[in-house]
């Protein structure tokens, strides 16, 4: 393989199409792997109170995404993926876009493996580069949602061949994406309410853990917040004086 062909060929030369390409729905499926890995870390890592889990899992997402850089053909993940969906009819997309993508995966990827994989030291602001990583994965294996690859097409200015869902090609939509006026009231419902019980569950929930101490105060304002200490000091200066036998 020599330079050019690295540079500006990445993924398989298949008939029919006039660039390389990745088959997307390996891709969706590896997002969806490494997602779901991601989701179960929290869990076990909040339930059993372990962080060699996490640590072990953001080593395998940096070697994996530094593996995605090079070549599709050696990532571990995009090859469970590729083993999931062999029975599928391969749907096409273009290699070097989404060689872009994650390439960005990798840079998000770079500094966890400093911050919890070499030397753990957990902040909120650090967490939030993990939730973005796995906010990216959920868009990408649930929805074929590439930011990466609008990314890409930004900085291109100009539309790329074959993009992930065919969001390149559509020019008009048809019937049966539009919305009437009944489905969209229902929709917007049903995002207001899923986005109003997040927040107040995160608002109003007794925190138990660090990382949920971390989010309820990350959705309060800080006047909420000295609300909040001046109740908890009250709440224990009323305490202190039930407690007290003259």
């Amino acid at each position: 393989m020599n330079l050019k062909s690295f540079l500006f060929e990445y993924g398989a030369k298949v008939p029919g199409y006039d660039i390389t390409v990745i088959n997307e729905r390996e891709a969706r499926a590896a997002a969806g792997i490494l997602f779901g890995l991601g989701m179960m870390v929290i869990f076990v890592g909040i339930g059993y109170g372990h962080i060699i889990v996490a640590r072990v899992y953001l080593a395998f997402l940096f070697v994996d995404f530094t593996a995605r850089m090079l070549s599709p053909n050696y990532s571990p993940s995009l090859l469970l993926g590729k083993f999931v969906v062999r029975n599928q009819k391969p749907e096409y997309v273009g290699g070097l876009q989404k060689r872009f993508a994650w390439t960005l995966g990798w840079l998000i990827s770079l500094p966890m493996m400093w911050w919890f994989v070499l030397n753990w030291e957990i902040t909120f602001y650090k967490v939030m580069v993990c939730v973005l990583c796995l906010s990216l994965m959920f868009l990408e294996g649930a929805f074929a949602i590439c930011v990466g690859c609008m990314i890409y097409k930004l900085i291109l200015r100009e539309d790329p061949q074959h993009c992930p869902g065919g969001a390149c090609e559509i020019r008009r939509r048809e019937p049966i994406q539009t919305f009437n006026p009944i489905q969209g009231s229902i929709a917007i419902i049903t995002i207001v309410a899923l986005t109003s019980g997040i927040y107040l569950f995160l608002a109003k929930t007794e925190s138990k853990t660090f990382f949920g101490q971390f989010l309820h105060d990350a959705v309060l304002t800080k006047t909420q917040l000295k609300k909040e200490e001046d109740q908890k000091y009250q709440k224990e200066i009323n305490k202190e004086f039930e407690n007290d036998n003259f």
